[in-house]
């Protein structure tokens, strides 16, 4: 069962019955009856995040087209090995590390039922599939490049290997494989630093359940809420500080950071250093109803993540008709139409995040037309196209390698 209480989890309608059946035509022209997904990690596991959410929604379109899905992950506490979610089968075996070598090796052998094609996402560590299935229908999905991610999540040894993996060793072998990545600014990083053919990278952005919608009233006084897992690469650390610096200028200030992670105590010390405990609250996890709420009453949805490659909870907000602050990197560059549905930040450090907060916060109509152009576009962003162009991508695939 998916767990409420991380962002965008727990809803069913992700598209109407002809878009279930627009999948279904395509998945029966390509002879695509059965398709298997090795991911790194499941929507149930606790540490789950925007690429987990997004496999999810997909695997569970496909799922109700009548394709035979399974995914292939990690295993989460709590959860059973083998079960079944939204019209896909999930497979949980080995560990963090351990998942890699034996999800491909079970993948490889049919262990669990032959398929037609295959789906790898590769979350920083890829599980190599053109080492061992170079000639069968398959596509990649890559999020974003990881780069400053290895150190800040690994001990110095494992980011080393990491970074060979990504940046030396996985390339080469890639080059020729069809990548679907989630936006425009993460295909040009994708590109540029890993150096794989742009003629076979497509981009297809990431959909918003119609859960998140407008209705209710705002806050009255400024309510800044962020969103996600308490790691590194979300920067919390230098979204606090920031938060403090504008709370100086703006004593009615209040902020709102929800979901969990190992950077919780850290970040708990930092709000004490601040004394900002009245002010800013780490609430964890909140069930969908209690997000949907922070997100109608927010003045404005910030990130400052150094990695994103999307940023799924800021066009969640903007379907509620909040505008964003986040940082100026790969994914929130098409996430955010700079100064048209919210504003993108130049600089590493707390002072230009500040800086813009406090611009969007003091300015009651410039807020309020990035809130109106915020909720336009993210009208434009559904599951049901996310599912279908991942489709496409594998089933092209499919049609590419038939007997002629």
């Amino acid at each position: 069962m998916t767990d409420p209480t991380r962002p965008g989890a727990g809803a069913s309608n992700y598209g109407d019955p002809r878009d279930v059946a627009q999948l279904a035509d395509i998945a029966a022209a390509a002879g695509l009856r059965r398709i298997a997904i090795l991911a790194w990690r499941d929507i149930d596991d606790p540490e789950a995040g925007g690429s987990e959410l997004h496999a999810s929604r997909v695997a569970a379109l496909w799922g109700q087209a009548g394709i035979e899905v399974t995914m292939r992950t990690s295993y989460a506490p709590g959860s059973a090995q083998v079960s079944w979610r939204d019209g896909y089968r999930v497979i949980r075996k080995a560990g963090r590390y351990l998942v890699f070598p034996r999800a491909a090796f079970s993948e490889m052998m049919g262990w669990h039922g032959a398929s037609d094609a295959l789906v790898e996402i590769w979350n920083g560590m890829p599980f190599f599939s053109p080492v061992w299935a170079a000639s069968r229908p398959r596509a990649v999905w890559l999020h974003h490049v990881h780069d400053s991610m290895w150190e800040m999540t690994l001990p110095p040894r494992l980011a080393r290997l990491g970074r060979t993996i990504e940046f030396t060793v996985a390339p080469p072998l890639y080059r020729s494989s069809r990548i679907v990545t989630l936006s425009q600014s993460s295909k040009e990083e994708i590109i540029r630093r890993l150096r794989l053919r742009p003629s076979n990278i497509e981009v297809v952005p990431p959909g918003i359940d119609p859960f998140f919608h407008p209705g209710g009233a705002r806050d009255p006084s400024p309510l800044v809420v962020a969103v996600g897992r308490l790691v590194p690469v979300k920067r919390f650390d230098v979204l606090i500080d920031a938060l403090a610096d504008v709370k100086a200028r703006r004593p009615e200030l209040r902020a709102v950071i929800v979901g969990e992670g190992y950077e919780r105590d850290a970040l708990e010390r930092r709000i004490a250093e601040l004394d900002a405990q009245s002010w800013i609250s780490l609430p964890g996890h909140v069930d969908n109803p209690t997000l949907l709420d922070l997100y109608r009453r927010a003045w404005v949805l910030a990130s400052a993540s150094r990695h994103e490659g999307w940023g799924m909870t800021i066009t969640e907000a903007a379907a509620c008709r909040t505008p964003a602050v986040a940082t100026r990197i790969s994914g929130h560059s098409d996430a955010i139409i700079d100064g048209t549905t919210g504003v993108l930040v130049d600089g590493d450090g707390e002072k230009p995040l500040a800086a813009a907060l406090d611009r969007v916060l003091r300015d009651d109509a410039f807020r309020a037309l990035l809130a109106k152009n915020a909720l336009e576009h993210a009208s434009h962003f559904t599951w049901a196209a996310t599912a279908r162009g991942t489709l496409e991508v594998l089933a092209a695939e499919a049609q590419r390698r038939k007997p002629a």
